[in-house]
């Protein structure tokens, strides 16, 4: 990747960073609560350290994400400047959406640090929302773009419940294809 590229897509991701995940996660959560924690009976507070935790490994996964589409796809998360090789490796490896499993866990941990129920339902909605996007237009998109590689992965790596064990990118395919 040239340096150009690579400070584009650095850049280009910061940004989409910012918009896509901080405004979901981020603002959105802040609006409907206000970041107020509940006073809740003293049994919380095994709910909201496992929260913290949630929301942490959350944080964590999506910087993860974002990070492979840079150094491994050449390019961004955002469907205006879409990585030039299908990512596969890292966490993807277990689980074909991180990022999106990641802004529902980040959702659902602020809402049990918290205390606060609407977060529940807000990250519900937001899964599905986010589901659906990539169903209907995601992966549409990554097919029509990587052919038989993303439908050999697509067939290998379930899209919300990460498998255990990494899937393993066919030899022969490794440096020609991915770029792993």
């Amino acid at each position: 990747m040239t340096a150009v590229r690579k400070i584009t897509a650095i850049s280009g991701s910061a940004a989409f960073f910012a918009v896509a995940p901080g405004v979901v996660a981020g603002v959105v959560p802040w609006a409907l609560t206000g970041w107020q924690v509940r006073h809740l009976s003293p049994w919380w507070t095994p709910v909201r350290v496992a929260g913290a935790l949630v929301l942490a490994v959350s944080a964590g996964v999506l910087v993860h994400a974002f990070v492979r589409f840079v150094r491994e796809g050449a390019g961004t998360p955002a469907p205006v400047a879409p990585t030039e090789r299908l990512v596969v490796g890292g966490l993807y490896r277990h689980v074909r959406n991180p990022m999106y499993v990641a802004v529902v866990g980040a959702i659902a941990g602020q809402a049990a640090v918290l205390g606060q129920p609407v977060l529940a339902g807000y990250a519900a909605v937001a899964g599905a929302v986010m589901a659906a996007f990539a169903r209907w237009h995601e992966e549409p998109v990554l097919a029509a773009r990587f052919g038989d590689d993303y439908e050999r992965y697509r067939q290998a790596v379930p899209g919300w419940l990460p498998r255990l064990r990494p899937w393993r990118v066919p030899r022969s395919r490794r440096a020609r294809r991915y770029g792993v």
